[in-house]
């Protein structure tokens, strides 16, 4: 029974999932992959550069660099998005964690930002609070 359901949800499933390429989906139409260079070699650098006719741009580049032999990589991708804004994103991936690199990125604001008064303002209400409890407390204010 077990089976049949199982069977049953990844039918589902495959039907629900886009059909790109395939004549479902937002696009039928094939796009032709202009270069699709991939080198490696033995002792575990590689590099990979893909370009399609529509403009989708991939190249990455890694090595066994890291600490305890763990890969380093870095590249960029680049695609013209739907609503027609150029997008180039630079990356990369190593003991840090991935770390990508775009002028459509959100950025955190710099640190120390201005902190505003009402945040000041409470910050020291709560010191003055903790002043007070701590003074009565020794004084015998409360348990």
């Amino acid at each position: 029974m077990k089976i049949v359901i199982i069977s049953a949800a990844l039918a589902v499933v495959a039907f629900a999932a886009p059909q790109y390429g395939r004549g479902g989906g937002d696009s039928s139409e094939e796009i032709p992959i202009l270069r699709d260079d991939r080198d490696r070699d033995d002792f575990g650098r590689y590099s990979v550069n893909v370009e399609t006719a529509n403009g989708i741009e991939l190249a990455d580049a890694g090595a066994p660099d890291g600490p305890k032999g763990t890969v380093v990589s870095s590249g960029f991708f680049s695609y013209t998005s739907p609503e027609g804004v150029p997008v180039e994103v630079k990356y990369v991936a190593n003991e840090n964690g991935f770390q990508p690199q775009s002028d459509l990125l959100p950025v955190a604001p710099e640190f120390p930002h201005p902190i505003p008064q009402f945040v000041l303002d409470q910050i020291a209400f709560a010191a003055e609070q903790d002043r007070r409890g701590s003074s009565s407390r020794s004084s015998g204010g409360y348990n």
